[in-house]
C-alpha cells in the first residue's frame, strides 16, 4: 500500500519506517529541509535503538523516502497519517495549529478518496475538526480516523512492530477496512485491533496515559510515606505488585515522569475536563505530585548538606528516561536549576544526552566525558537516570574519586546495606 507520513520526529519517523519494514511505499514528509536531507543521507535526527537500522534497510529497499513535497506525496498516496506534534500552551490545552495546517495541504492536494490519519495525540474532537477543515477545500471522498500511537521511547520501533494492541476510531466501514489491512502484518498469533468510534480512540489515548501517570505519582506518595512512618517502600512496591489487580508496572517509586507524553497528556486531559464542566480531581493531583517530587528530592540534599552553595555535585542521567536522549519534561532540569540556583556546580554525564542538554544548560554546568570523570572531587553523586551502566559500577573507584562519598538515589538502583558497609551515605526514595 502506498502511504504518506507527514512529521518526521519520535511517533512519524517510527511509524514510516516499521510500515515501510512490512513492505509498504511510504514517504515521510517534513517542512524542515535541513532534516529531510539528513535522512536521505542515512542521518537520524534522533536515538531510538534499532530505528536507524530500520530506516537505512528501508531506504536501501526504495520502500521508504524522504520528502519536502507534501503536496506530491498525497497523490501518491491512499492513506495520510498526520504525525506532526501538538505542543501544549499556556492554559494546558493541546495546541493543534500544525495538525490543521497539515490537514489543509491534505485537502489542497487530494485526487481521489483519501483515508486522514490522526497518529498525533489529540483531543477529543479534533477529527471532527479536521473533516470540517477538508471539507472547505476538496470535493474529493475522504474519511479522517484516529490511530493513537503508544509508543515508550527507548522501545518505540519494538512497540510499534509487536504492539499490545492497536486501536482503530472509524466511523466509515471503508476506512476501517484499510486500517484492518495496514496492521494485519503485525499480528500474527490472535487480533489485538480494537475498532471504535473516533471520540473514544481519541479519549482512550488520554486516560491510558494519565491513568499510568497516576500510578507512578501515586507510588512515589507512598514512598514519601514510607520514609516518615519507617517502613520500607520497595517491599511495599513488591507487596502490591503481586496482587493481579494492580500488576508490577509503572510502581516504582523515583522522581517522577517526564518527556514528551504524560506531563502534557495529563494536562491537556485537565484541560479538556475544565472545557466540558468535570472536574478531573484525580489527574490534577497526578500532575501536582509529579511536580513536588523533584522538588521532594532536592529537599533531601539540602537537609544533609545544610549549605549547598560551591558544592561540587556529580550527575548520572539526564535524559527523561534510558535509551533515549530526549530531555523534554525531564526531571533533571528541574533538579539541576533548583541547585544552580542554591550556588552548587554540577558536572553531568549522560550516555546518550549530552548534546540535548547543552541546548537546555548551555554552559552553566560543567560536561564529562564519562561517568566517572564526573566524579572527581564531588561532594555527592545524584542518580537520575536509571541506564543499565550505572546499574553495576566500581563502588571503590568511586569512593577514591570523590570528595565525599555520598549518594542520593533517585531511582532506587543500588543496595542500601552493601553501599552503607561500604562506607557511602546513601540516600534512596521510600
Amino acid at each position: 500500500m502506498r502511504m504518506t507520513v507527514i512529521g518526521t520526529g519520535y511517533v512519524g519517523l517510527v511509524a514510516g519506517a516499521c510500515l515501510a519494514d512490512m513492505g509498504n511505499n511510504v514517504v515521510c514528509v517534513d517542512n524542515n529541509a535541513a532534516k529531510i536531507r539528513d535522512l536521505q543521507n542515512g542521518i537520524i535526527p534522533i536515538y531510538e535503538p534499532g530505528l536507524e537500522e530500520l530506516v537505512k534497510s528501508n531506504s536501501k529497499e526504495k520502500r521508504l523516502e524522504f520528502s519536502t513535497d507534501l503536496a506530491e506525496a498525497v497523490k501518491r498516496s491512499e492513506v495520510c497519517f498526520i504525525a506532526v506534534g501538538t505542543p501544549q500552551g499556556d492554559d494546558g490545552s493541546c495546541d493543534l495549529q500544525y495538525v490543521l495546517n497539515v490537514a489543509k495541504e491534505i485537502a489542497q492536494a487530494m485526487n481521489g478518496y483519501k483515508v486522514i490519519v490522526d497518529k498525533s495525540t489529540v483531543p477529543v474532537g479534533t477529527a471532527d475538526k479536521v473533516a470540517e477543515l477538508v471539507r472547505q477545500y476538496t470535493d474529493h471522498e475522504f474519511d479522517v480516523v484516529s490511530n493513537p500511537e503508544f509508543l515508550k521511547q527507548g522501545n518505540a520501533v519494538d512497540d510499534f512492530l509487536y504492539p499490545d494492541r492497536v486501536v482503530i476510531g472509524s466511523n466509515s466501514s471503508r476506512a476501517t477496512l484499510i486500517m484492518q489491512e495496514i496492521y494485519a502484518p503485525f499480528f500474527r498469533t490472535g487480533n489485538k485491533i480494537i475498532v471504535m468510534d473516533v471520540k473514544s480512540a481519541e479519549m482512550t489515548k488520554y486516560a491510558s496515559n494519565s491513568f499510568l501517570a497516576a500510578k507512578i505519582s501515586f507510588m512515589n506518595e507512598i514512598a514519601n510515606l514510607c520514609e516518615k512512618v519507617g517502613a520500607d517502600a520497595e517491599m511495599v512496591r513488591v507487596g502490591m505488585s503481586t496482587d493481579s489487580r494492580i500488576g508490577n508496572k509503572f510502581l516504582f517509586p523515583g522522581l517522577g515522569y517526564g518527556g514528551s507524553c504524560f506531563p502534557k497528556d495529563v494536562k491537556a486531559l485537565i484541560r479538556t475536563g475544565s472545557e466540558n464542566g468535570c472536574e478531573m480531581s484525580v489527574i490534577k493531583a497526578a500532575d501536582a505530585v509529579n511536580q513536588k517530587q523533584r522538588l521532594v528530592f532536592v529537599e533531601k540534599i539540602r537537609k544533609y548538606f545544610n549549605n549547598l552553595n560551591g558544592l561540587k555535585i556529580a550527575v548520572w542521567g539526564l535524559a527523561f528516561k534510558p535509551k533515549t536522549d530526549d530531555m523534554r519534561e525531564a526531571p533533571s532540569i528541574t533538579i539541576i536549576n533548583e541547585l544552580l540556583d542554591a550556588g552548587a556546580e554540577i558536572c553531568a554525564f549522560d550516555p546518550k544526552a549530552m548534546d540535548t542538554a547543552k541546548i537546555h544548560f548551555q554552559n552553566r554546568i560543567e560536561y564529562a566525558a564519562n561517568s566517572y570523570d564526573a566524579l572527581k572531587n564531588a561532594d555527592c553523586l545524584l542518580l537520575l537516570t536509571e541506564w543499565n551502566e550505572f546499574r553495576r559500577p566500581d563502588f571503590e573507584r568511586m569512593k577514591d574519586l570523590m570528595k565525599n562519598p555520598v549518594i542520593f538515589d533517585g531511582r532506587n538502583q543500588y543496595n542500601p546495606q552493601r553501599l552503607q558497609e561500604m562506607g557511602f551515605v546513601y540516600f534512596h526514595i521510600g
